[in-house]
């Protein structure tokens, strides 16, 4: 089995399922989760979390994500994109610089009431799906944030913008937000994710790619190890006579693993990666100071 995580270009016309569905058959193996769904007419950047990395699948989900979308003014849909039913059309009156004010004022946090076709949950039932059925659900509004907006390029009535933005922002929401700013309505042409946590679309593979690899048995080339996500944390190695508690996921008393801790990682809630003496990544362990501790956050070596 596989573990780790491959950055997929996701093409259009796939589901972000689909695209799990066809790794399953492509590595034959079943434990792979995605992390972040892309409509299906979307494209770019999917993390695909393979074997014990997919206990990364909510870490990573969470992380900001950048796109490039297009949209076109003076038309609105059911779905907030161009594939949906045209349910209104207006003039669209904005020149070029109104309409550039308007997607700038969208910087920071905003509300956001996230739109019926989606896989949102409320009452046990996705939203799509009550969408299809012809039920509007009342639905709460989020606070999300567009921490970066661009006008990338403008053609009136179409626009081009860079957002990145945090986790759960609805691009097609905010294209039709800001087509509700302007008062003629807008809906979103196109979609590409750019970047999804440190994962970025110039580096993502292909399923053709992938299929490819396999093939050639050069797979573990487009694999990232999961520790490498937590780089940026400090490395302790448990010693060989401590491993046992390594291996069953025991807490690590400080005094059996330094003499002298270093200060940066014995600081109040500070995080390490845990390797055994053989070098194997097992996980990510936090210390507390009231019991001079290591206590694991979450465990990732499988056998």
């Amino acid at each position: 089995m596989y573990h780790g995580i491959i950055n997929v270009y996701k093409e259009a016309g796939f589901t972000s399922f689909d695209v799990v569905a066809k790794l399953r058959g492509i590595l034959k193996q079943k434990k792979i989760g995605h992390t972040g769904t892309l409509d299906p007419d979307a494209v770019g950047v999917l993390p695909v979390c393979l074997g014990s990395g997919t206990k990364l699948c909510d870490l990573l989900t969470d992380k900001e994500k950048e796109y490039v979308a297009g949209f076109r003014l003076g038309i609105t849909t059911d779905t907030q994109d161009i594939s949906g039913k045209v349910i209104g059309e207006r003039a669209v009156t904005a020149t070029e610089a109104e309409l550039a004010a308007a997607i700038c004022s969208f910087a920071g946090e905003y509300d956001q009431l996230p739109p019926m076709y989606s896989a949102i949950k409320i009452n046990g039932k996705r939203l799509y799906e009550s969408a299809r059925a012809g039920q509007a659900v009342e639905r709460p509004v989020r606070k999300v944030e567009i921490k970066e907006i661009t006008v990338l390029s403008v053609a009136l009535p179409e626009a081009v913008i860079r957002v990145r933005c945090s986790k759960g922002t609805y691009i097609r929401t905010l294209c039709h937000d800001i087509g509700e700013k302007l008062g003629c309505g807008a809906t979103m042409t196109d979609l590409k994710r750019t970047r999804s946590g440190e994962f970025t679309v110039e580096e993502a593979y292909t399923i053709d790619q992938l299929t490819v690899m396999v093939k050639e048995d050069r797979i573990r080339e487009a694999i990232r190890d999961i520790d490498s996500l937590f780089a940026d944390l400090p490395k302790i190695t448990i010693p060989e006579e401590h491993h046992k508690l390594l291996q069953n996921g025991n807490q690590l008393p400080a005094r059996l693993l330094f003499r002298f801790p270093p200060p940066d990682i014995t600081d109040p809630d500070s995080e390490v990666r845990a390797y055994s003496h053989a070098g194997q990544f097992y996980g990510i362990y936090r210390y507390h100071e009231s019991s001079d501790c290591f206590r694991p956050v979450k465990m990732f070596f499988s056998q």
